[in-house]
């Protein structure tokens, strides 16, 4: 599902960076993704903390006109629908699956980049299922939550479940601003 799903995520950001670069104001002078990942390059504060390994990628990728996005498009939400989602709720024979959303915010360093570890959300989204999070907490002074998600058409289920999940734990805390992520 994750490798279809990327293989669909380079095709269409390929697509739209070329329409946004295409029609941006005059003073923009990259107009393509070729054109930007040139800049990049030669000017060196840009790729100075993070690497544009992706966007090479994605230049490099078939386009949304190649046989491989389709394919990729119905494999993905194949296996994040029929053979994910729906396939969980009937082999256990319930209306709603409830998992961690994810980790707190992730933290990014200049050594080693983004931390994020996955998202319980990520099947629902490739699916095209619906999904909410709702408060459950902190970790560190960073927000967590339990995501709920079920089959298609499921909206008003999912949104009952997470009423009550809320009204039962009161567990939303008022954000804080923190000037930097607590140790």
């Amino acid at each position: 599902m994750n490798a279809a799903e990327f293989t669909i995520l380079l095709a269409e950001f390929k697509a739209m960076i070329h329409v946004l670069l295409y029609t941006a104001p005059e003073t923009v002078t990259t107009r393509s993704l070729d054109d930007l990942i040139t800049f990049n390059a030669e000017t060196p504060a840009e790729l100075e903390f993070f690497d544009q390994s992706i966007l090479e990628q994605a230049a490099k990728a078939p386009g949304i006109m190649d046989k491989t996005y389709p394919e990729a498009l119905a494999t993905a939400k194949r296996l994040a629908g029929k053979e994910g989602i729906d396939k969980l709720l009937a082999d256990n024979n319930v209306i709603a699956i409830v998992a961690p959303s994810g980790g707190p915010a992730w933290t990014t360093d200049l050594v080693t980049g983004g931390h994020f570890l996955g998202a319980a959300y990520s099947m629902a989204a490739i699916g095209v299922y619906p999904s909410i999070i709702v408060p459950m907490g902190n970790t560190r002074n960073l927000p967590v939550g339990p995501c709920f998600f079920g089959p298609k058409w499921a909206e008003a289920t999912l949104i009952g479940l997470a009423y009550a999940y809320e009204q039962r734990t009161k567990a939303r805390t008022t954000p804080k601003f923190l000037p930097r992520s607590p140790e």
